[in-house]
């Protein structure tokens, strides 16, 4: 099959696993090249300027392969670099993650939240404009420092101090919770276990309706083979092995 028929994914590491796994729930037949930025995770405390060259250095990389579509799987680079990549690339069509935040709006409006994402998505402007035209007054943003990256290397035990740390104020207070962040719907579990019964919002959905509906308008639908080329740029061989694992387990 001709790369022009691939999608091309990118994020700041393996966490983009739980947005691939609902595009392949209703578009098991496309082809896809994965790219696990890995070594320049986490992106979340990098500044700007930072992370608007890094998604540019893995943009030029999908042209090269002729990708179709560029997905943004990354919620920070989704919020810091995504305008300038649709002003720099026009001949590309950038489908962006974003967080669920509108979907608290929408369904639970008078329901307490948690919006939980890295400090550059909070930060972000395309975060706040979300925030602000939506704000329920009865949110709460919390930065989660350093939780993707100890999620990306797996480590369980840091994992669950950080989240009894972080959020045992919240306990009992939350209704709601927002996944800012593609790494942190792999850890629903654990944070059920701090916060308890909490119902959880993520964008991974929606961006897969739109995925399919924009391949639709434009004629790239593909019945392919359903491939995943999956590349990290640490060339770290247990990201790959990892990832799979993390696939799998979504998709169950």
């Amino acid at each position: 099959m001709d790369k022009c028929d691939k999608i091309g994914i990118f994020d700041s590491g393996i966490g983009g696993a739980t947005v691939l796994k609902e595009i392949l729930k209703i578009l098991p037949k496309e082809e896809f090249i994965y790219y696990s930025d890995s070594k320049n995770n986490p992106y979340g405390n990098k500044s700007r300027e930072e992370i608007i060259q890094i998604s540019k250095n893995i943009v030029e990389y999908f042209i090269e392969e002729k990708c179709k579509i560029i997905i943004i799987a990354c919620n920070t680079a989704s919020a810091i670099a995504v305008e300038t990549l649709r002003k720099e690339y026009p001949q590309m069509t950038f489908i962006a993650i974003e967080p669920a935040y509108k979907m608290i709006h929408d369904y639970v409006p008078q329901e307490t939240t948690l919006v939980m994402a890295t400090k550059g998505t909070i930060q972000s402007e395309k975060f706040n404009n979300l925030y602000n035209k939506y704000n329920n007054y009865k949110t709460y943003l919390l930065p989660c420092v350093g939780l993707a990256d100890i999620i990306e290397q797996g480590r369980i035990k840091d994992i669950n101090s950080y989240l009894e740390e972080n959020l045992k104020q919240y306990k009992g207070k939350i209704k709601n919770v927002v996944l800012g962040c593609t790494h942190y719907p792999l850890i629903k579990k654990q944070i059920k276990d701090v916060l308890g019964e909490v119902k959880f919002f993520d964008g991974a959905h929606s961006l897969a309706i739109h995925l399919k509906k924009v391949l639709e308008q434009n004629n790239l639908l593909n019945e392919g083979s359903g491939e995943i080329q999956f590349i990290d740029s640490s060339k770290n061989k247990e990201k790959e092995k990892r990832f799979f694992e993390y696939l799998s387990y979504c998709l169950e």
